[in-house]
């Protein structure tokens, strides 16, 4: 009887010591421990995480598109047997109230098909199915998850010290599992193709598995083995609770990127040899036109070189700290265009 009491305690002292060692905690999630739940109803929600970010106003309409060929997909429903993160990712969204949600998924098969329905005339005329009545998609996010798992960690170490109870100490060791994920959220302007927001956000969980082992002293094992089943889940979606978390105070604070002479126009980092398609794609006409509006060219467009248009460029030159050169070089057509 005794000897028992004394592995039970040395099993006590070895769960304490790997908590200490390995910082064990239920849920770590960007440094809260709220996973995603609850409900949304137009701007109003109920039961949303209390870390989750919330905007007075939404900043347009969102489409979630899940790339289901990537090898992280696989994972998540092969490996981990859960299904598409698009409705967490929906439900985060619209508690949030910082984006309109807009469905791009099945629901939107269902609605082609009513309006379907609705041109063959099986409709009643009273349904109101007709055209232009859909919205657009402003912006779509895609996520992405990697993947991480780590069994038994510092725990296991015990194992090696615990002389001739090292067995018991080790099944704690080999119970212990520590789940990670990382995950990637990027927002892209449909209009532009822009990518306008990236965030990166991760969890991290660690199971004490240590149930069965428990089972072998007492009816309290039963309790204790429920924590060992904690759902990788909940730390996708913590995960990804970061990750949007992120992501918002990222937009709260935007601004647009700028290219001299415009996005898609040829960008700066010429290459040798290269027709530069700024300067050919803004004619002296061009450049006429908009020294005009500055006030520096008082002749006629023509499109023509002469001193009038020699004389308006070099002023624009000089006063924007370009070569002064008189012409309409690729720089100076970048900064015109600019203005």
């Amino acid at each position: 009887m005794r000897i028992g009491q004394l592995k039970f305690s040395l099993l006590a002292l070895g769960v304490s010591a790997c908590l200490s060692l390995t910082g064990c905690a239920d849920m770590q999630v960007g440094g809260g421990k709220n996973p995603v739940g609850g409900s949304a109803g137009g701007a109003t929600s109920t039961g949303a995480a209390t870390t989750l970010e919330h905007c007075d106003h939404s900043l347009g309409t969102l489409a979630v598109e899940e790339n289901t060929g990537d090898p992280w997909y696989a994972v998540l429903t092969g490996q981990y047997h859960l299904p598409s993160t698009v409705p967490l990712i929906r439900l985060m969204v619209q508690q949030s109230n910082c984006f309109v949600v807009v469905d791009r998924g099945q629901a939107m098969n269902s609605m082609m098909g009513e309006r379907s329905l609705a041109a063959s005339g099986e409709l009643r005329t009273t349904s109101n199915m007709g055209r232009g009545q859909m919205v657009a998609a402003d912006y779509v996010v895609t996520p992405s998850i990697q993947f991480s798992q780590n069994t038994g960690g510092g725990a296991a170490a015990l194992a090696g010290v615990a002389g001739g109870y090292g067995a018991i100490i080790g099944a704690v060791a080999g119970s212990m599992k520590t789940s990670e994920a990382s995950t990637t959220m990027m927002l892209t302007d449909t209009r532009s193709g822009v990518q306008v927001a990236a965030a990166q956000g991760s969890a991290k969980n660690t199971d004490f598995g240590a149930g069965g082992l428990f089972g072998r002293f007492g009816s309290g094992g039963a309790a204790m083995g429920a924590y060992s089943q904690t759902p990788e889940g909940k730390v996708i979606a913590a995960a990804f609770l970061d990750s949007y978390n992120q992501m918002v105070k990222s937009v709260r604070q935007y601004a647009p990127q700028h290219v001299a002479g415009g996005l898609g126009n040829g960008g700066s980092l010429a290459v040798d040899g290269a027709s530069n398609p700024t300067a050919a794609a803004y004619s002296l006409a061009d450049a006429q036109r908009k020294l005009s509006q500055l006030g520096l060219y008082t002749s006629k467009v023509d499109g023509m070189p002469g001193p009038g248009t020699t004389r308006a460029i070099s002023t624009f030159q000089k006063a924007n700290g370009l070569p002064v050169t008189g012409q309409l070089d690729a720089a100076t057509a970048s900064a015109l265009q600019a203005r």
